[in-house]
């Protein structure tokens, strides 16, 4: 299909952790976590997404958060907030709080535990665009809201002129391949084992957990493969295996926030029901830390 539609970015974006102190967001934190990814040369930024312990962050804290996000980037690079909810209603609220908040695209989750039919995703997400003064970026997460968007659904949804991407996380390269074929959704890898052969199918970029301890390296991945050196690009996505298991070696933001605490950029601090990491997990995550070469103080 003809490509019509503006990309909303092309290359790495972090989904970026919310750091906590005593409880409380963590505002100083957030703002050095942006600076090292825009130092990193990331692509975007993505907050209050699953990395971002959304379903924890209360509204006038999400406002917060926003609003000190869009602050620091500066417009130096796009702003991509998560608004998903599993009440419409909710995540249409969600949407009009992030644009007005200085959101660039929000990221809307598909409606988890409810388990919506084809029908019910369409008007979930054309609800969703339909209120949205930003382009919107679906996202397809099969493991955790235990649905996967048909490619019915995708055909339809990209008749809609404010839905413009996809962050595809369902593992699946021929539905990948399909979305791409069959429709004009900038398409993003949202698993890093899967980033490089997404990009050899025509992705447009990532949207990364490795990237919050590895922006520069993620983005040399992108830049590989959009230059056509897959053999570069896959040599990198194999070196860093071995780490992207360690980071997914428990619940996701749990290791990759310890990671950035042992890298000093914000704490090692979660909210119920997420909890710390075990001892043994820490031990193999330090481990493949420093064998990927990263410095930790």
């Amino acid at each position: 299909m003809k490509k019509n539609k503006k990309i909303p970015f092309r290359g790495a974006a972090t989904a970026l952790v919310t750091p906590f102190s005593d409880g409380r967001i963590d505002l100083d934190s957030l703002r050095r976590l942006i600076e090292f990814q825009i130092d990193g040369g990331i692509s975007a930024i993505v907050v209050l997404g699953t990395t971002g312990e959304n379903p924890t962050v209360e509204t006038d804290e999400r406002q917060r958060i926003t609003e000190a996000a869009a602050e620091q980037i500066g417009g130096r690079i796009p702003l991509i907030v998560g608004t998903g909810s599993n009440s419409t209603e909710h995540a249409v609220f969600l949407t009009k709080l992030a644009c007005q908040a200085g959101a660039d695209y929000v990221l809307a989750v598909t409606p988890y535990y409810n388990k919506a039919n084809a029908d019910g995703l369409i008007r979930h997400f054309t609800a969703v665009a339909d209120a949205s003064c930003c382009p919107v970026i679906l996202y397809n997460v099969p493991s955790r809201t235990g649905i996967n968007i048909p490619i019915g659904v995708y055909r339809e949804l990209a008749k809609h002129g404010n839905i413009v991407g996809v962050k595809e996380s369902s593992g699946s390269m021929t539905q990948a391949a399909e979305i791409l074929a069959e429709t004009d959704l900038a398409l993003y890898s949202g698993n890093d084992g899967d980033n490089v052969p997404l990009l050899s199918l025509g992705a447009a970029g990532v949207i990364s957990v490795l990237s919050n301890i590895m922006p520069r390296e993620v983005s040399e991945m992108c830049d590989a493969a959009f230059s056509r050196d897959f053999a570069l690009a896959s040599r990198m996505q194999v070196a860093y295996t071995s780490l992207i298991s360690a980071l997914f070696s428990d619940v996701n933001p749990i290791v990759v926030k310890s990671a950035l605490a042992l890298m000093g950029l914000c704490r090692d601090e979660m909210r119920l029901p997420l909890t710390s990491l075990s001892a043994d997990k820490r031990e193999k995550l330090i481990y493949e830390m420093k064998k990927a070469g990263i410095y930790l103080p």
